[in-house]
């Protein structure tokens, strides 16, 4: 038996005498199972969201790089969908006092439109840009106040002008080209002209569709296309970025002065955006970075989109470009004490502590009013070099343009069709691109291999100590050997693993990591005894090691396998509320297989490491040494046919967000032999043949 820290354990139980009839060891009493904080409550968009600022530029960089890739594998955009021509219309100019108001429509990819108004100063170019995503007021860029509103805005100090008060949208793309800058404010979907995917559906999804659940032509918020990465969060980002596209084309842009400003739902997608193309210089988002509720809306969230992370480290992601945002009093109120300080922190070890700033208007409500508008024009001003005097930052009076002159659809410019049909070809289309810029081998490994430690998300080894354990007997064919029954806990993650090592009489240097559904008990038959194939190995010298996977075994209080996962609080049934904030169950199981590999061979004995899954575990085996950093000696796999894109199911244990996108299985198992000397691979056609005689043989 080798040799390892003995913690005394205080309770006898009938498993730690020598000898036992047909029970199965456990490492903890009888009905307790494991302290893991994995069994706890689970996160939710409500949570609480800190930001801890690195140790070093170094150290940034590298947490940078992986963010940034789980927040583009997350929205669907990991590769970009291919850049297609996008058959921009511009036209219907209104000419206003220093400002000209365009309509503009384009295709973000074919059929599918980005709509909004383009407001230009009336003084030679180039000029920088500013793209004005809205949140979730209704119908944002047509928006008139009533009389009503209008008094509450005016006496609260909200708004400063009776009549341009009345529509935000317009004010702030009216005043902005005042300034000198171009910019576009643009429909989110469901949202003014763009209805191709209705509002309903975009941002109120409640109730899953079984019609739109197939695993052909599916529809959005369905299991398959989840996992294709495929949401509302990520078409309006990848509008945004299209948008860019558009406006860097215009002669009187300068493609190197582009900002991005939106509040609420629009501050979500001015981070979003912000997060993932480099060409936005200067950001604002408002009312939105919190370490508290991180967006309500299905447009604001995206499985994976938030395991981990959240909006603060976002917003952190931009230094050290300039950083502009405004608190309200709502979720953003305690800004100024719990996420700005540690953002100032950050710019600070950028080198550019004056490049991030904070205006608190607690005052007021949850709101894109003047007060705040004006503190965003100021920045835009210092950031963009433009130079002006501070009474061209204020806003004044104009007109308001009503929706009929704002519309970009009419007779000549008919609105395209949306509805189900479309819904399902728009998505049909972005799963062939994506499936043909990972067709190439080298394609594959470049966009797959980082996409898939993103969807798993397993950051590395974190250790842990050995408790609870006992040096048991257990018996097979007719023999003993010696075994230590323990956990294996992470005090710092709050992990913790039941786990069973086998010795056989004359160790060889070779230990295997034996999985099955039922944990380490899947080691021994009904009868309590050894597994024969498991005897095997040992009487050829191998060392056993079993483990209870999140949610096997010793976790279990009832012993019955988990057929459901939870879901969060939230009655929507929206992956994204779920599963935007913790890693699905699958993934956590293949964190448990990274661990107890790589504690495996870091013992001081060389231990050459194996692992065998049989049973319904290989795709669990395949996807832990697809992102796993170090090779293992031999590898059995029985995928059992098993493919994530056919699952039906968003609560199954087999669900893993974005794994069909990246070659489902299959493609798993191509990053997976990199990392092995050998590999069996059965259940994908092959014959089941002796896995354990090919394992030996080898």
């Amino acid at each position: 038996m080798r040799t390892m820290k003995f913690l005394p354990f205080a309770l006898a139980f009938a498993f730690a005498c020598s000898t036992f009839a047909a029970e199965i060891p456990r490492a903890l009493p009888p009905g307790e199972v494991p302290q893991d904080v994995r069994l706890g409550p689970l996160k939710d968009l409500d949570g609480y969201f800190p930001f801890t600022v690195p140790e070093s530029r170094e150290a940034w960089a590298k947490r940078a790089d992986d963010v940034r890739t789980q927040v583009r594998v997350a929205l669907g955009i990991w590769p970009g969908p291919t850049r297609t021509p996008m058959n921009p219309v511009v036209y219907g100019k209104i000419e206003g006092d220093g400002y000209t108001i365009e309509k503009v429509y384009f295709e973000s990819m074919p059929g599918f439109f980005v709509t909004g108004s383009l407001f230009r100063p009336r003084t030679s170019g180039p000029h920088p840009a500013v793209l004005c995503p809205h949140g979730h007021w209704k119908d944002a860029r047509f928006i008139v106040r009533d009389d009503a509103e209008m008094k509450k805005e005016l006496d609260s100090g909200g708004e400063r002008f009776p009549e341009a008060g009345r529509s935000m949208f317009q004010s702030l793309g009216i005043q902005l080209a005042r300034m000198g800058i171009v910019a576009f404010v643009y429909d989110m979907l469901g949202n003014s002209d763009s209805q191709q995917i209705s509002f309903e559906l975009a941002h109120r999804f409640a109730k899953q569709r079984p019609e739109m659940n197939t695993t052909e032509n599916w529809g959005l918020f369905s299991p398959q296309a989840e996992t294709h990465a495929q949401s509302i969060a990520g078409l309006q980002t990848w509008n945004s970025i299209r948008i860019i596209d558009f406006l860097v084309s215009l002669s009187d842009v300068d493609p190197l002065r582009i900002g991005c400003t939106g509040a609420s739902g629009g501050g979500t997608q001015t981070m979003l955006l912000s997060a993932v193309d480099s060409r936005v210089t200067v950001e604002c988002p408002a009312v939105m970075v919190s370490t508290a509720m991180q967006g309500g809306c299905t447009c604001e969230n995206a499985s994976l989109l938030r395991v981990g992370t959240g909006n603060i480290e976002f917003a952190a992601l931009f230094a050290p470009k300039p950083l502009g945002m405004t608190a309200a009093n709502d979720w953003t109120k305690e800004l100024e004490t719990k996420g700005y300080p540690e953002l100032q922190k950050h710019y600070a070890l950028m080198g550019v502590p004056q490049n991030v700033t904070l205006w608190a208007h607690l005052n007021f409500g949850h709101n894109y009013n003047i007060v705040s508008r004006e503190n965003i024009y100021g920045w835009f001003n210092e950031h963009f070099h433009l130079g002006l005097p501070a009474d061209r930052l204020k806003e004044q009076e104009h007109p308001v343009v009503a929706r009929e002159q704002l519309t970009v659809w009419d007779a000549k410019h008919p609105a395209p069709p949306g509805g189900d049909d479309f819904e399902r070809k728009l998505l049909k289309w972005w799963t062939d691109d994506a499936q043909a810029q990972t067709k190439a081998p080298e394609d594959f490994e470049r966009l797959a291999r980082p996409a898939w430690k993103s969807l798993i998300g397993w950051t590395g080894f974190r250790g842990g100590e050995f408790e609870h354990q006992h040096e048991v007997k257990v018996e097979g064919q007719g023999k003993t050997y010696d075994a230590l029954i323990y956990t294996v806990r992470d005090d710092k993650a709050g992990f913790e693993l039941p786990s069973i090592t086998i010795d056989p009489a004359k160790y060889n240097g070779r230990a295997a990591l034996w999985l099955d559904e039922h944990g380490k008990a899947g080691l021994f038959a009904a009868s309590g005894e050894l597994r024969p194939e498991v005897c095997r190995l040992l009487e050829a010298g191998w060392r056993i090691e079993g483990v209870d996977l999140f949610e096997q075994g010793e976790f279990l209080k009832d012993g019955q396998p988990i057929t459901q996962t939870r879901r969060v609080k939230n009655p929507r049934e929206a992956a994204c509320f779920t599963f935007g904030y913790n890693s699905a169950l699958f993934a956590q199981r293949v964190h448990d297989i990274c661990e107890t590999l790589t504690r495996m061979g870091m013992g001081k004995v060389a231990t050459q490491r194996n692992i065998i899954a049989l049973d319904g575990t290989g795709p669990l085996a395949a996807a832990a040494l697809a992102v796993m950093p170090l090779k293992i000696q031999d590898a059995v796999i029985n995928t059992g046919g098993f493919r994530f894109g056919k699952v039906l199911d968003l609560q199954s244990p087999e669900f893993l967000p974005a794994a069909a996108k990246y070659g489902d299985l299959p493609g798993a198992l191509t990053l997976a032999k990199k990392n092995a000397a050998t590999m069996l691979v059965q259940g994908e056609g092959q014959t089941n043949g002796d896995p354990v005689g090919w394992v030996l043989s080898h």
